[in-house]
């Protein structure tokens, strides 16, 4: 069975959708989205080489832009504010312009690969900032990411690794699930299970809202080699200045 882009969007939030929901193609110019009712893998050529389940992702990261608009007047009032008066006339549309641009962030490119010229090598990259939202509280909070592994027939590109991290960053978040999701795509998308992952994060939830303070949280996801010796662990950390 196949639903076309349109009445798929239709059916998940009641709206036709705006022009940007299909990147300004109709349905069949994207082709169609096939929905794994029979238990059967789409064709390659009816997703244009992604599968049903990323497809779906996409269509499923779009904003309803219209409420967002009124949302963001109706918490103007909530507040007690004028969402009329002449500072606040343009904030909704901001408002929703801002998460707009959040949730439909597109990372571009991921999973440009090299064939490696040596084996049994560490590489790292450090120092990798993202910004993302607190899915408890909706406050925003920063990370310092930094990412290890060990390559085994083929390297990524290195811009990859931050396209990978703001990715992941760009949704309702917890540092810990960020980790992981990065530390999961490198080991995807490297074919290694050597991989670590640390961030460093502070997080708006804590420093801006109830005790008010300001600290560091520091979390790490260890695969593979880095889990299982310590040799290897901590010549990681050495490394990323851990």
């Amino acid at each position: 069975m196949t639903v076309p882009i349109d009445q798929h969007y239709i059916s998940m939030n009641g709206h036709t959708p705006p022009e940007h929901a299909t990147n300004g193609h109709s349905a069949p110019g994207m082709n169609q989205l096939y929905i794994g009712m029979n238990g059967h893998t789409p064709p390659e050529h009816a997703t244009n080489g992604h599968s049903a389940l990323e497809m779906l992702s996409v269509i499923s990261q779009r904003v309803n832009y219209p409420k967002l608009l009124q949302l963001g007047r109706e918490l103007l009032l909530a507040l007690g504010e004028d969402p009329d008066r002449e500072g606040l006339r343009d904030t909704p549309r901001r408002w929703a312009d801002a998460w707009r641009e959040f949730i439909e962030y597109d990372p571009g490119t991921l999973d440009t690969c090299f064939d490696s010229a040596s084996v049994d090598q560490m590489v790292t990259i450090s120092g990798i900032r993202v910004s993302s939202l607190c899915e408890h509280h909706l406050m925003p909070f920063t990370c310092e990411v930094a990412i290890g592994y060990i390559a085994q027939g083929k390297v990524l590109g290195l811009s990859k690794f931050a396209r990978i991290a703001h990715k992941f960053a760009h949704r309702l978040q917890l540092q810990e699930q960020l980790g992981q999701q990065i530390a999961d795509e490198v080991c995807r998308i490297t074919g290694t299970e050597n991989v670590a992952v640390v961030l460093k994060g502070e997080h708006l939830c804590m420093s801006a809202r109830g005790i008010r303070t300001h600290g560091t949280m520091t979390s790490s996801v260890m695969h593979g080699i880095f889990r299982t010796e310590s040799e290897a662990r901590m010549e990681f950390l050495r490394f990323i200045g851990s």
